[in-house]
């Protein structure tokens, strides 16, 4: 199901407005300098120790040739961390160091979305937030620009949006610099591209012009009201039985997310095409995201990067899609061959009672 632009706001708490209109912009300081960190040897560039992925597992001992394997890339978007910039959650080291050993221990490709913005409180840039990003680089994980200000396309227009692209850069591109990286990927938020084809052949042309691809997703999701309930539940006192049930139904929520995609993916497209899964950087996956890639790897699913997961030729496919709806690429492909509604249907919906600890409406999803 859609990611909602109540559920991102609610999730993100960054001023948009004020970034347009210049209120409670950043300072105009250039970047501080950032020193220069040895990349462990058991980070980026090291094999990881081998895992019983589908790949490996052949479906009849006596076979030569393994099962056909699934591939999905894992990308999380609105680092440093889905938070209030101004009011950062007392436990976030905690957290954020939770995540980064879940996402190691995991043995998978990352990609990481940055908010330049969120690395500022009051106006004053954070040095603990910058070194959040440090240690995804230093654990071998890729960085991408998601704007400084997460702003949305559709209401803010093409310049105003094309600046807080390159404002996203602040730090973002000489963070990458000092380790011989550039930005390449950029994702959309609210995953809207353009309300028209032109501002879609406008924006592609930018992007390009300054080295980057737009990072798709396949499988998007309400993960945001899983995560906000959790959040919730920790700021009421951390009930451990009802924080186990939010994960536990999370993770199956997921789960069925992942095979609603690939039977569209069969239906459109007649096989099952790489996924690119869509997280954010909370709470609940830094207790859960250790579960759910098990669950996934029980799937036959091997995880990819996103350069691996997008080099399918599904993701050269026509994309007339210029609607609001913040939507999986499988379905603007299918919108574009004018699918009818049925297609759509079967998405599992988020149960009321998530909802209700949520603090979200009965219909929002």
């Amino acid at each position: 199901m859609r990611r909602t632009l109540l559920g991102t706001l609610l999730l993100v708490a960054i001023p948009m407005a004020g970034a347009a209109t210049g209120q409670d912009a950043m300072p105009p300081a250039p970047a501080p300098a950032v020193p220069v960190i040895d990349t462990p040897a058991d980070a980026a560039g090291s094999p990881c120790p081998a895992r019983p992925d589908a790949a490996a597992v052949p479906d009849d001992p006596q076979a030569s040739t393994p099962r056909a394997v699934n591939r999905i890339a894992v990308t999380f978007d609105d680092l440093p961390w889905v938070m209030d910039r101004n009011q950062a959650p007392p436990d976030l080291a905690e957290h954020h160091a939770r995540l980064l050993s879940a996402l190691k221990q995991a043995c998978v490709p990352v990609i990481g979305f940055v908010n330049d913005g969120k690395l500022y409180a009051h106006d004053t840039l954070r040095s603990e937030r910058l070194r959040m990003l440090e240690d995804w680089l230093d654990a071998g994980f890729e960085l991408g620009n998601h704007t400084a200000w997460h702003s949305d396309l559709h209401a803010v227009g093409l310049a105003a949006f094309q600046a807080d692209i390159l404002d996203g850069e602040r730090h973002l591109r000489p963070l990458l610099a000092e380790r011989g990286l550039e930005p390449r990927w950029f994702r959309h938020p609210f995953l809207r591209t353009g309300r028209s084809p032109q501002d879609k052949a406008a924006m592609d042309a930018f992007l390009g012009a300054h080295g980057y691809r737009t990072a798709p997703v396949t499988i998007n999701s309400s993960e945001w009201i899983y995560a906000l309930a959790y959040r919730n539940v920790l700021n009421d006192g951390a009930d451990a039985a009802t924080l186990a049930k939010i994960r536990q139904a999370y993770v199956d929520y997921m789960v069925s997310k992942v095979g609603y995609y690939e039977r569209r993916s069969m239906q459109l497209l007649g096989y099952r095409v790489p996924q690119v899964l869509l997280l954010h950087v909370n709470e609940l996956n830094a207790a859960a995201f250790s579960e759910l890639v098990a669950r996934i790897r029980a799937r036959d699913y091997r995880f990819v990067g996103l350069d691996e997961a997008t080099s399918d030729p599904a993701f050269l496919r026509r994309d007339d899609f210029a609607g609001e709806l913040g939507t999986s690429w499988i379905h603007r492909w299918a919108k574009t061959e004018n699918r009818p509604e049925t297609f759509f249907f079967g998405e599992t919906a988020t149960p009321r009672w998530v909802k209700q600890l949520a603090g979200v409406a009965a219909g929002v999803e």
